[in-house]
């Protein structure tokens, strides 16, 4: 089965699946309640947002200087640089640290890039047991399962199926109150943290000016996983950069308000080397592995380079219509919804990954809840064009636009066609795909040109 024939047969599914409706509505609902509240705290968030959007562009436009500026302050502050020019070349330097280290464990904060990388099955078929130490990476890597959203992992799972995956996995007794819950997760997890060599982290922006990581987060776990363990590895995609500490200041709020309606994260850190003598805390060596994996194919790319923008705050996930209806696994992409259906296709294959880009309502809501302004309903057109431009198109599609084109242009082919073979053409063609839970439309007796011609005499 293709990626796309998977696709459309999980989407149908889940797209009538209720408890998954339900659970999703219900933790759906709550943020939009954070969310609306959150905003309350800017006086002109639309000047915000075009700020963070000139920032962002301007980072990406120049790149290159900026990962020099940061590499150099990086190694100044005694941490190491690995540059990645894809995963496979990633997970080889990441095993010689492994390696190196005599690894047998290894704690992980939240990172979409480590997914991106497969890093964890990388790890495990290696014999090195890797925590995920965010409760809900926890809960899913327990089950055995993807995350379901780039902010949110568990947003699928009640807090009922949370108590039968601990209760199956644990061995504990069942419980389903949610402080209990993270009681026993948080009493596991405590030990894992000490008997780790390496920790491992993402980064939510890369600071150019200070050779800094700065990561966002709300349980405390990312600290923990950077300063307990004597080796620290962040794994960035290079697109994360922002030139200056006093970026920060706007970008932090920014990414909160919109990803869960916080003023600001409990926790945010910012890491620029390994310990030094006079500090308590913190990793003897830290590395940080600049992640490429197909983003400068999309930087060379003018008209949607601005994808790169993105600062996975998960707002258009959560306003798309196709993303709540068919859930984040569906997409069976580490980076689901509208920026996971932008960006996947370049960072994975266009032949391989079209389909995303023509799994959407067009609505315009991603665009217009971004923090950063991508123009994402446009760039999905634009990834629709290019899937053309390559050819990239089945033969059944380019017949059916050929004859709908020969069609649409030519009024006596329409008027000759007749309401009858309209109904006929569109039951044929279109019954098993959009009648399938619906009701086929019909076409009316008359077209509006014969009714117009009718009228005038």
């Amino acid at each position: 089965m293709s990626t796309a024939d998977k696709f459309l047969k999980t989407a149908n599914t889940k797209a009538f699946d209720i408890p998954h409706r339900n659970t999703i509505k219900f933790n759906m609902s709550k943020y939009y309640a954070a969310v609306e509240t959150g905003k309350q705290m800017y006086y002109n968030r639309e000047l915000a947002r075009s700020r963070a959007s000139y920032i962002k562009t301007q980072a990406v436009e120049n790149l290159d200087k900026y990962l020099i500026e940061f590499e150099t302050n990086f190694i100044k502050n005694g941490g190491k640089v690995i540059w990645a020019r894809d995963s496979k070349e990633a997970l080889e330097e990441i095993w010689k640290i492994v390696e190196k280290k005599k690894t047998r464990s290894v704690v992980k904060s939240k990172t979409m890039t480590t997914e991106e990388i497969e890093l964890n099955e990388f790890l495990e078929h290696k014999g090195i047991e890797t925590v995920e130490t965010d409760l809900g990476e926890y809960i899913v890597q327990l089950a055995g399962q993807k995350p379901y959203h780039i902010v949110t992992p568990a947003m699928h799972l009640s807090r009922f199926d949370i108590a039968k995956i601990f209760t199956e996995h644990l061995h504990t007794d069942y419980t389903d109150d949610p402080q209990e819950l993270t009681l026993i997760a948080r009493r596991l997890l405590r030990d894992k943290y000490l008997q780790a060599e390496i920790g491992i982290s993402g980064g939510n922006f890369l600071v150019a000016d200070v050779g800094g990581i700065a990561v966002t987060e709300n349980e405390g776990n990312a600290r923990m996983c950077t300063t307990f363990p004597k080796t620290h590895i962040a794994i960035v995609g290079i697109e994360k950069m922002v030139p200056s500490m006093a970026d920060l200041d706007l970008f932090w709020p920014l990414l909160s308000t919109s990803g869960t309606g916080q003023n600001i994260t409990v926790y945010n850190s910012i890491m620029m080397g390994p310990r030094k003598a006079d500090e308590a805390d913190g990793p003897d060596e830290m590395y940080v592995v600049l992640l490429d994996n197909g983003r400068t194919d999309l930087l060379a790319d003018p008209d949607k380079r601005q994808a790169l923008n993105c600062i996975r705050c998960g707002a258009c996930l959560n306003a798309c219509p196709v993303y709540k209806n068919i859930g984040g696994h569906t997409y069976d992409t580490p980076y689901s919804g509208p920026i996971g259906s932008v960006i996947t296709p370049h960072l994975r294959g266009m032949e391989e990954f079209k389909h995303l880009s023509f799994a959407s309502s067009l609505c315009g809501a991603c665009t217009a809840v971004c923090p950063v302004k991508i123009d994402l309903h446009n760039l999905l057109l634009l990834n629709r064009k290019e899937s053309y431009d390559k050819k990239i198109v089945a033969q059944s599609d380019k017949i059916a636009f050929q004859l709908w084109k020969k069609g649409m242009m030519s009024r006596s082919t329409m008027n000759f066609m007749g309401a009858t073979m309209k109904n006929l053409s569109l039951n044929t063609f279109f019954k098993s795909a959009w009648g399938k839970r619906r009701s086929m439309p019909k076409v009316a007796p008359k077209s509006f040109n014969e009714l117009w011609k009718a009228r005038r005499k």
